[in-house]
């Protein structure tokens, strides 16, 4: 069952810009609230990365894995470090978040590839 995660993340990026035009004031709000949330501040660009994807992995959300985990990667993230973040994802979510840890780390190696 591998996913392409890069392909998600290109398709997911062309659905998005959809909705953006539908409901631009919307999609302004969320840009915003996006933009204040991963600034570098107390925590790097990185970190709040890694954070999202186990989130991402905790909720079971492909989309957020695969926009996440290209993030982590593009922000300097090693492999060790996702694989401590999977790990704490998958104390905190259990079984299935150990499903969707197994391919988040699908994700990252896909992108990381790159």
């Amino acid at each position: 069952m591998s996913k392409n995660y890069p392909e998600m993340a290109t398709d997911l990026t062309a659905s998005i810009a959809r909705l953006r035009k539908g409901i631009p004031e919307t999609m302004k709000g969320f840009s915003m609230m996006a933009a204040a949330a991963t600034a570098d501040g107390a925590l790097d660009p990185r970190t709040k990365e890694l954070i999202a994807t186990a989130i991402g992995v905790a909720v079971h959300c492909d989309g957020c894995v695969a926009f996440h985990a290209r993030a982590a990667v593009k922000n300097g993230a090693s492999r060790d470090e996702m694989l401590e973040t999977l790990g704490m994802a998958i104390y905190m979510g259990g079984g299935p978040s150990m499903v969707y840890a197994a391919q988040a780390l699908d994700a990252y190696d896909q992108f990381a590839k790159k």
